[in-house]
């Protein structure tokens, strides 16, 4: 595993170990499309649950996991409610912008995650996206009281603008995911084309320029301060992220 991968993993292990068993440990992992955040954040849940099944072989035979990874492909707006927005044909096109996220429902999920956790607490519920359909799917990503850190991954999850900068300040620990704009061109190129999102790569290109990137000029201007910058590299660790992004 690469070394900056596994020393942030060692990182939220021990501050893991060091919040009470009444919290949760909040980590948001933001940067702009194609960085990898996606790879990352996905990493970091898997290997904090396999320190975990170490630590505690018991518990965990028991199908208990200590972490969760929380996409934010499920807060994107429905098609219906890009439609029913003032342009909607700017709003299909831009889809993946800030505008077109639901980012106040992701601010109250994370505040009732900030609540203490009691022995009565109940399974929370995150939305996760639907490809096929090509919306989001309410309630489908279970967060259960066990799970005691959640990593969050977004391209808005450290920008400076309400409500994300509300949801960011509830956050443990904010990490971004730098990459060359270049290097982002290319995976997202390969990945519009592979996900049918562009029938080719003159179309993947254009979306890139027109969308992708613009969105990733806002991500990387308007950042807040984070505590963890990473470097996304070309090399088998830092693989273009694998899970399918929506499709327009």
């Amino acid at each position: 595993m690469d070394s900056q991968i596994e020393n942030l993993v060692q990182k939220a292990w021990a501050k893991y170990k060091a919040t009470k068993p009444s919290q949760r440990l909040l980590i948001a992992v933001s940067g702009i499309p194609g960085s990898g955040k996606t790879t990352l954040a996905a990493i970091v849940a898997k290997r904090l649950n396999e320190l975990y099944q170490k630590e505690s072989p018991g518990a965990a035979a028991g199908g208990r996991e200590i972490a969760g990874f929380i996409p934010m492909d499920g807060y994107h707006l429905s098609r219906a409610q890009l439609s029913a927005l003032p342009d909607p044909t700017t709003a299909h096109a831009r889809r993946g912008a800030a505008f077109t996220f639901d980012g106040e429902s992701f601010f109250r999920l994370v505040k009732k995650l900030r609540e203490p956790l009691l022995p009565e607490a109940e399974t929370l519920y995150a939305p996760s996206f639907d490809h096929a359909v090509k919306d989001p799917v309410e309630d489908d990503i279970p967060i259960h009281p066990s799970m005691r850190v959640l990593v969050f991954e977004g391209n808005y999850l450290s920008l400076n603008k309400s409500p994300w900068k509300d949801a960011a300040a509830l956050m443990d620990e904010l990490w971004f995911v730098e990459v060359d704009f270049d290097v982002a061109r290319e995976r997202l190129v390969r990945r519009h084309v592979k996900a049918g999102i562009a029938e080719n790569e003159d179309a993947a290109h254009t979306r890139v320029t027109e969308n992708d990137l613009v969105n990733g000029k806002e991500i990387v201007d308007d950042r807040l301060d984070v505590d963890e910058i990473v470097v996304s590299r070309e090399d088998q660790s830092w693989a273009p992220e694998q899970q399918n992004k929506p499709q327009q």
